[in-house]
This record gives structure tokens, sequence and C-alpha cells, in this order.
């Protein structure tokens, strides 16, 4: 289960205050294999460069400098953090890449799986092909009730995978869109394009107010995920639908049904949601 957005702006937000105005030091890549080999030359590019801004867009985290941008992708089991100056915290095999900042603190990427990211480019970075099709962010003006019911006309595939597609809306995984879904009492088999613009709204209020209280509770930790300072998520305490097949419904008690949509289980209550 891979960190989906919550987790990613729970990142974002965490590493911010110690990122933002600091000056880049040395680079250390202990492993340059990961999904797409770390590019080569980081060293030359970041050293000496300050940090600007940090932004996300989709599932990436977008470090920007005074040269260029370094693009982090958390992959599935991929994490972020910062050791601070002075710490007696040392690499495991699975830190991948430091950033060694000019006051002494050190930001760690960890990745087991190695399923995870990082790039490079001293141009644009919404115009990298990973970034220029992505669909709207789903907390943004641009994604409203009117586009998705537009997206989804004549579309016979499950809202489910519509949703999770980012070329519709991008951070939107699995976990999230079954919770969305239950919220909006629209079951995940449903074809998308069988949704009317009514339901698609009561879909997005939905989606909004499931991944704000995500991003409050600091993601999901359902195996490997942790925020910028070492500690887990706490939304898996409040899911409705994920995981819970079996067990009562939470409005009707009637058992939450298990079934797989596009290859990922899918969790919903064939009373509440149709």
């Amino acid at each position: 289960l891979m960190p989906e957005l919550p987790e990613v702006e729970t990142t974002r937000l965490g590493l911010s205050p110690h990122l933002l105005g600091q000056t880049i030091r040395t680079v250390t890549v202990r492993q340059r294999q990961l999904r797409t080999p770390v590019p080569p030359r980081l060293q030359s590019k970041l050293a000496g460069c300050r940090i600007e801004s940090l932004k996300r867009r989709g599932k990436y985290l977008l470090i920007a400098t005074d040269s260029g941008t370094l693009l982090i992708h958390l992959g599935m089991s991929g994490s972020l953090s910062v050791v601070p100056a002075g710490a007696k915290t040392s690499a495991d095999k699975h830190c991948h890449f430091d950033l060694s900042l000019a006051n002494g603190a050190v930001l760690r990427f960890r990745d087991p799986r190695r399923f995870g990211a990082i790039l490079w480019t001293s141009e644009d970075p919404l115009r990298m092909p990973q970034l220029a099709s992505l669909g709207p962010e789903p907390l943004s003006r641009e994604f409203t009730a009117d586009y998705l019911y537009e997206q989804a006309k004549n579309r016979n595939v499950a809202v489910k995978s519509f949703l999770m597609n980012a070329r519709t809306v991008v951070g939107v995984g699995n976990i999230y869109a079954n919770e969305a879904l239950f919220r909006a009492g629209i079951s995940p088999l449903r074809a998308a394009g069988r949704i009317s613009r009514q339901r698609y709204q009561r879909l997005l209020s939905a989606l909004r107010f499931v991944l704000r209280q995500a991003i409050r509770q600091g993601g999901t930790t359902l195996k490997d995920f942790s925020d910028a300072e070492g500690r887990p998520g706490y939304f898996q305490l409040s899911l409705k639908a994920y995981g819970r097949d079996g067990l009562p419904c939470v409005r009707c008690r009637r058992p939450i049904t298990r079934c797989r949509i596009g290859g990922r289980s899918s969790f919903y209550c064939r009373s509440c949601q149709i």
C-alpha cells in the first residue's frame, strides 16, 4: 500500500519548517537503482543551493532550489525524515539518499522496497512527463462536480477505478477512494457514466472531507508509513469501509463486502451504497 495524497501532504507539512531557506551542503547517494536510476552528478547540481519552496503535485514532492527542482516519489514504502544536527541516528541498508544541510541536519530518504523515485530538472517541473498528464488536485478549485460528470460521460469503467485514475484526479489511492464512495453512498462497482451530476457533487464533497480529515490525522499507517518526525498516521482509526470486510456497516449494521475492482481490494456496503 503506497503513500497516497494525505501521506505525501503530511510529509510536506512536516518537512517544510526544517528545509525552507536552508542551504544544501552535500548529497549522499547509497543506492542509485530505485524505480528509475537516481540522476548522476546530483552533488554538483545541488551543493550550495538554497531551498526556496516545498510543494506537492499528486504524490510527488517538489523541493525547489535556486538552480532547479528535486522531485521525490515515495513509491510503496518510502519515507522522508529529518535527522537533527548531532543526532546519533545511523543510516541502515534501506536509507538510499541523504541531503546534508548547512545547519547540520540531514534530509533522509528511506525506501525498503525501492519503488520510490528521485528526479531532477532545471526546467519547469510541471512540464516533466511524470507530471504533465496529471489531472487536477482534488482539493483545488479546478476539481468540480461538473468536471467529474463531464469526464465520466459514456464511461463504463467502475467509478472506483475512474476515481483512482491520475488523469481524472491526482492522489486518490485505494484507501481514500473506498472511504469517499462509502461516505457518498455510491457503489464502487457502478459505471462512472451512470452517475448523476448531483451524486458526483456528493462524491466530491465526500472525497474532500475524507482527504482533509486524513491530512489532519497525519495520514494512514497500515504498514510502512511514518511522517517527517517518524510518527505513524492515525486515520486508520477512522476507516468506515476499507479493511472492514465482514464487520457490520456503521450505518445499517449489515456486513461490509469485499471484492476486487481493477485488481485492487474494494470494500463497500451492498445496502447503503447503490
